[in-house]
């Protein structure tokens, strides 16, 4: 049986560890949270005290952690001490460009194989095991990757060398952040000018203006049943994370010497969002910033 060490079981990380067991795998979890691993062993996951107790004797490591500084430390001063060489070590955190290959170089020192693999979809896609997987690694080692991931994917991508899976991821949410806020302004203009957002979105959805933003997660409730929308913008892709990927995204830019104008402004107004108190909020409650009905989103 393949033995898989999981290292944080956030919003995220529960539903992708939940489907690494439901896959007959042995599921070794941790995290700081005692009341997330207990989630975790109700999934079928075994509890770990400590890291190196998860990791001793894996297969596989997976972590899911907040930002580059957790993964770096993690890393170094837990999980290459503890685990054996021959474990695949896979980081699905989304994190700056610098910290994974940093990262992954250390692992390459220590003898290991290391591939950065963060993730798109949302907590639905964690629960229902479709997420989107951008891998980085080395190529040979590719195919030993993608056979880890796959209980908890819709997709998985080679995107190039250690560090291409945190740029791919970094590039993708930029332009989600952006699509969303334009689908968003389109709502909110097209109730001001007297149109029915529900035949908008009929409209919008077989024209030149379709999207993902638009048509499968569409910000305005109502059209498609599965949008956090419906739920008063509950769960989903927090609008908080949303921001992260954002600066991450933005400070990639600034350091690769890249023109980026909307995605700047995609983070300035994702910033003015949190700043409110929305961050918990999915990041197409921005709709209701641009309705003026930010009230609504108390009830």
């Amino acid at each position: 049986m393949t033995r898989i060490a999981f290292i944080g079981l956030g919003n995220m990380g529960a539903g992708m560890a939940a489907n690494q067991a439901k896959a007959g795998r042995e599921v070794l979890a941790f995290d700081l949270s005692s009341a997330a691993v207990d989630k975790a062993v109700a999934a079928g996951c075994r509890p770990a005290s400590t890291v190196a107790e998860a990791v001793a004797g894996a297969d596989a490591v997976i972590t899911m952690l907040p930002a580059g500084p957790h993964v770096r430390s993690v890393y170094g001063e837990q999980v290459l001490s503890a685990a054996p060489t021959s474990a695949l070590l896979i980081d699905c955190s989304t994190i700056d460009i610098d910290s994974a290959r940093a990262v992954g170089e250390q692992a390459k020192a220590g003898g290991f194989r290391f591939a950065d693999a963060p993730v798109s979809g949302g907590i639905m896609a964690a629960e229902a095991g479709t997420l989107a997987f951008m891998v980085g690694c080395e190529t040979a080692d590719y195919p030993a990757f993608e056979e880890i991931l796959q209980p908890m994917a819709r997709a998985i991508f080679h995107a190039g060398a250690p560090g291409a899976g945190q740029a791919a991821k970094i590039c993708n949410n930029m332009l989600l952040g952006i699509s969303m806020i334009g689908v968003c302004e389109a709502f909110a203009l097209a109730e001001k000018l007297g149109l029915d957002p529900e035949r908008f979105f009929e409209i919008g959805s077989k024209s030149s203006g379709q999207c993902w933003s638009l048509t499968t997660y569409c910000p305005w409730p109502g059209p498609v049943e599965t949008a956090p929308s419906n739920r008063n913008y509950d769960g989903g892709f927090l609008s908080a994370l949303m921001l992260k990927d954002l600066k991450l995204a933005q400070e990639a830019a600034a350091r690769a010497g890249a023109s980026t104008p909307m995605g700047a402004q995609a983070e300035a107004l994702y910033a003015l969002f949190d700043g409110l108190g929305y961050g918990q909020k999915d990041f197409s409650a921005m709709l209701q910033m641009f309705r003026g009905r930010l009230d609504d989103l108390k009830a």
